[in-house]
């Protein structure tokens, strides 16, 4: 999976560090002073890097919480993001990481307890708050697990603070993590998903949806909570039957009971991400019904995205409550 490995020097002795590099006993590893050294430049092609990413290891310096933008979430008013990894071990053709970033190497900061000293003294600044704080969309952890063990560093940190969900978002159908841990009640495991047919096309390296849905059959058996997230929404030819097939088949197998949230949400991207997908794809046809709007923003024309939320909150709340359902557009 892994040939070369760039360690900064500052952590590359660490047990975290050397935890992740003793799992590629054949990889090159070599010492750097800064990440940036190798994720910046300019000079990169994702695409072509990505057929073969190195892993960077690092030590994040700062920002390691951030607001939720205004307007997501799932109920709670106090959001939060945080990102320990960049890139993702999927390969998915919407994906904003390929628009966002030179290098399609995998970057990951060792310094978790940095992360969980500023998510309790934000949790403990708003004791009396309810808030969210959500990973994985700056990579997917759950797939990476058996490289960072992040989940399994950060479900039994979660567990102290139950008033403050912990949300993965994730596609990946591994669930070896959480047969280690009780199920936790203010975990959510959010799953990413769309038509079938339309993930064997975009979805590149991802399980299929149907193994998605399986896992997620059997983590909400076992106890865990399940976020269901329809995040992007795609609009293609005979979209109508293919969500609502999706909807069905999903509620077919998972109890409404075992669901704590379902999102919706639009595919947008800020115009300079676009233009570099469509260097990529340009002869994809989800693409093409894409249009920039007065703010430089690529999505779907309004009357889309307003048919395809109105539409699919409809089918679902004929399997769920709508109190569940939020907007992430």
């Amino acid at each position: 999976m892994v040939d070369t490995i760039y360690a900064e020097d500052e952590i590359i002795g660490t047990k975290k560090a050397q935890e992740i590099i003793s799992k590629f006993r054949h990889a090159k590893v070599t010492s750097i002073k800064r990440f940036g050294e190798v994720f910046n430049p300019s000079n990169q092609n994702f695409r072509i890097q990505k057929t073969n990413p190195a892993l960077i290891l690092a030590k994040k310096q700062k920002g390691f919480v951030l607001d939720a933008p205004k307007g997501f979430g799932i109920g709670d008013q106090n959001n939060y993001y945080f990102s320990h990894m960049y890139n993702c071990l999927y390969d998915c053709s919407y994906c904003f990481l390929q628009g966002m970033y030179n290098s399609a190497n995998y970057l990951v900061f060792v310094n978790f307890h940095d992360y969980q000293n500023e998510i309790e003294k934000i949790i403990k600044k708003h004791k009396e708050k309810k808030m969210t704080f959500f990973t994985g969309y700056d990579c997917d952890s759950l797939a990476m697990e058996p490289i960072t063990n992040f989940i399994n560093d950060f479900v039994p940190f979660f567990s102290r603070y139950k008033k403050a969900l912990f949300e993965i978002r994730t596609k990946s159908i591994n669930n070896s993590v959480f047969r280690k841990h009780d199920p936790l009640a203010n975990c959510i495991i959010a799953y990413s998903l769309m038509p079938e047919t339309l993930a064997q096309i975009l979805d590149k390296k991802a399980p299929s949806v149907s193994a998605r849905i399986k896992n997620m059959k059997y983590l909400a058996n076992k106890g865990w909570r399940i976020g269901l997230r329809f995040d992007p929404l795609i609009y293609c030819e005979n979209w109508k039957a293919q969500y609502a097939e999706l909807f069905a088949k999903i509620f077919e197998e998972i109890k409404e009971e075992n669901i704590h949230s379902v999102s919706l949400g639009s595919l947008r991207f800020p115009k300079s991400f676009f233009n570099k997908l469509l260097q990529y794809y340009p002869n994809s046809e989800e693409l093409s019904f894409l249009r920039s709007n007065d703010k430089g923003i690529i999505s779907y024309d309004q009357s889309i995205e307003n048919e395809m939320n109105e539409y699919c909150r409809l089918e679902l709340m004929k399997y769920s409550d709508a109190r569940k359902f939020f907007s992430c557009g």
